[in-house]
C-alpha cells in the first residue's frame, strides 16, 4: 500500500516545506488539485461533495499544477508528485504533452499525470473549448499524449484532433502514468479502456464499491485485467491499520489521506506546524505500522 498526502487551497508558501515534511514522514506521493478560475455568475453544481454548493472554492489559492509540481520537486528527491485532477479537455493536447514531458523530466519521472472533465461549463466557455464533445475529445486526447511522451515521431487523425508527424523533446525516461478521475460510466469505461489507473474523488464506501466492482467488469471487457493498474482513494477507513487492509483487500493501491475539510467555505487558516504535525502523526499511527 502507498500513501498520498492531499493538502490544497492553502498557503502557497506551504506547499514547499509540506511536501519535504511528507517525504520525510515516508508518504509515496503528493496530490495535486486542478481549477482555474471561479466565476462571479454560475448555476452548475460540484458533484462530489453532497450538496452540490461549489462556494467552497470561492477565493481559495489554488497554483497551477504544472508550475507547481517542478518547485516541489526541486526541493525533494523520492516523493512522487499527481495531479488530482487536470481539467484535460480543456486545454490543448500537443501543449498537455508538452507540459507533462517537462515536469516528468524535472522531478526525475516522479509524475504521475490524473485526469478528468470539468464539471463546470464555465471552464469551457472561457477556454473556448466546445462542452459537448468533451468526452470524446479526452479520448483523442489521451491517445495524443501518450503518444508524444514516447519521444519519437507521431502523428494522429481523428474525429476531433488531426496532428501531422511531430515529436517533442526532451520525454520522459519512463512512461508516465495516465489516472483517469470520475464515477460516471463513461469515466470507468476510459479508465478501464484507456487509463494506467482510476482516482476516486470521494463519497461513501458504497460508491466506492460500486465503481472497483464495475471497473473489474470494464477491465476484463478490455482484455486489461492482467495489465499494472493504479486505483487511488481517499476513505475513512484509511485511519486505522483494519480499515488500510480492507482497502488493500479491495484492490487499492494508493491511499489518499487529509486532515481538514477541503469543502469548507471559510479560508483555511491553519498554521504550517499543525499541517504538519497531522501528516507525521498519521505517518506515525499508520504508515509505520506496515
Amino acid at each position: 500500500m502507498r500513501f498520498s498526502y492531499a493538502e490544497s487551497m492553502c498557503d502557497p508558501s506551504f506547499y514547499m516545506p509540506l511536501a519535504k515534511a511528507a517525504e520525510e514522514a515516508g508518504y509515496t506521493s503528493v496530490t495535486i488539485p486542478d481549477s482555474i478560475c471561479y466565476p462571479e455568475d454560475s448555476e452548475s453544481k460540484y458533484p462530489y461533495n453532497g450538496t452540490g454548493d461549489r462556494a467552497f472554492l470561492s477565493d481559495k489559492p489554488f497554483i497551477e499544477p504544472f508550475s507547481l509540481i517542478p518547485a516541489l520537486g526541486a526541493v525533494t528527491s523520492t516523493i512522487r508528485f499527481t495531479t488530482f485532477v487536470v481539467k484535460l479537455p480543456i486545454r490543448s493536447p500537443v501543449l498537455v504533452a508538452k507540459s507533462v514531458s517537462s515536469v516528468a523530466v524535472l522531478t526525475n519521472d516522479r509524475f504521475g499525470f490524473g485526469v478528468g472533465l470539468s464539471p463546470w461549463p464555465e471552464d469551457f466557455e472561457i477556454t473556448f473549448t466546445d462542452w459537448k464533445t468533451r468526452g470524446k475529445r479526452m479520448d483523442e486526447m489521451i491517445v495524443i499524449i501518450r503518444g508524444l511522451l514516447r519521444g519519437e515521431f507521431f502523428a494522429y487523425e481523428g474525429q476531433h484532433y488531426t496532428l501531422p508527424s511531430i515529436k517533442i523533446c526532451p520525454a520522459p525516461k519512463k512512461p508516465v502514468p495516465i489516472l483517469i478521475g470520475g464515477h460516471a460510466e463513461a469515466a470507468l469505461k476510459r479508465a478501464a479502456y484507456l487509463g494506467d489507473g482510476w482516482m476516486f474523488a470521494g463519497g461513501a464506501p458504497e460508491e466506492l464499491t460500486r465503481c472497483l466492482d464495475r471497473l473489474a467488469v470494464l477491465r476484463r471487457e478490455a482484455g486489461r485485467e492482467n495489465e499494472p493498474f493504479e486505483i487511488h482513494a481517499g476513505s475513512m477507513d484509511a485511519f486505522k491499520l483494519d480499515g488500510v487492509k480492507r482497502l488493500s483487500d479491495q484492490g487499492i493501491t494508493d491511499v489518499i489521506v487529509g486532515f481538514r475539510n477541503a469543502y469548507d467555505n471559510a479560508q483555511d487558516v491553519q498554521p504550517l506546524d499543525v499541517k504538519i504535525g497531522a501528516l507525521r502523526k498519521y505517518a506515525d499511527k499508520i504508515i509505520s505500522k506496515l
